[in-house]
């Protein structure tokens, strides 16, 4: 998947992912502002959480329960500096129980994450659009 979007089809582009992903373990590439936590609050709209969804930046990782009782996992390590911290924090508890874990900032963890991860760069336009490419 490679494609540019608006805010305006966000709801489509999070439908395609949610579809196109085989991996429960999704990685968001990406600058300061280009979208990646708006993406993540529509993808965890449309899995049925019923929790308020936002960034976890302080926290690390919010937990959020859906409709049906499962899990999704948000995790924000832009503040993280040693991988260390997220060993301490009992990131590998979380990212092999097969429940969602939608990461932002995976490159400060990368170690750490399950091969089959699913990357997601994200990146804006010129025009204020966003593309999107699954990796």
């Amino acid at each position: 998947m490679n494609t540019n979007y608006s805010l305006d089809n966000l709801s489509e582009i999070a439908t395609a992912i949610i579809a196109t992903v085989k991996n429960k373990t999704v990685l968001f590439y990406g600058k300061m502002g280009v979208g990646k936590t708006t993406l993540i609050k529509e993808i965890c709209k449309q899995l049925g959480v019923v929790d308020t969804i936002s960034s976890p930046t302080f926290s690390l990782v919010n937990e959020y329960k859906t409709a049906k009782e499962a899990t999704v996992f948000h995790f924000d390590f832009y503040r993280i500096t040693d991988p260390e911290e997220a060993l301490d924090m009992g990131i590998e508890e979380y990212l092999y129980r097969n429940d969602w874990c939608l990461i932002e900032w995976p490159q400060n963890v990368e170690n750490l994450l399950p091969l089959e991860s699913v990357e997601i760069h994200l990146s804006l336009l010129e025009n204020g659009q966003r593309n999107v490419q699954l990796k």
